[in-house]
């Protein structure tokens, strides 16, 4: 499998990602090729070769009717973005005590809490999915 990185690196497939995200919010059952290449304005080939990288990523699912295709988000492998990103965008002790009304020690106790669930969730994940059968 390719690393999630480097599958979410091209723009190409971050635009078919975010528009498979705001199609699923509204309910859709999926949604086919026609309409992300209409959507995109990209052409069905290079939609085809970007929905095979995303399928081997596990990034979208896929449902078949008759000869129609309908891709939906699968969100779950983006967790290791997630946890990678964590450590990035959290609030140092005093903005975490500003924006929480914590002490400053429960803001710092906070946020040692939240990393090592972060990485406990990493490192679960990770085992999870080398189990046999996954």
């Amino acid at each position: 499998m390719a690393d999630i990185f480097d599958v979410i690196a091209d723009g190409t497939r971050r635009d078919i990602l975010q528009l498979l995200r705001e199609r699923g919010a509204s309910g859709e059952k999926g949604t086919s090729v026609s309409q992300i290449v209409t959507a995109l304005g990209v052409s069905q080939p290079t939609v085809s070769k970007h929905l095979k990288v995303l399928r081997e990523a596990s990034l979208v699912s896929v449902r078949e009717d008759g000869q129609h295709r309908y891709y939906s988000l699968s969100p779950e492998p983006l967790d290791v973005v997630d946890d990678w990103l964590f450590p990035f965008f959290a609030l140092d002790d005093d903005g975490l005590a500003a924006a929480t009304g914590l002490t400053e020690s429960a803001a710092h106790a906070a946020d040692v809490v939240g990393r090592a669930a972060a990485s406990a969730k990493h490192a679960v994940t990770s085992v999870f999915n080398k189990l046999p059968g996954r």
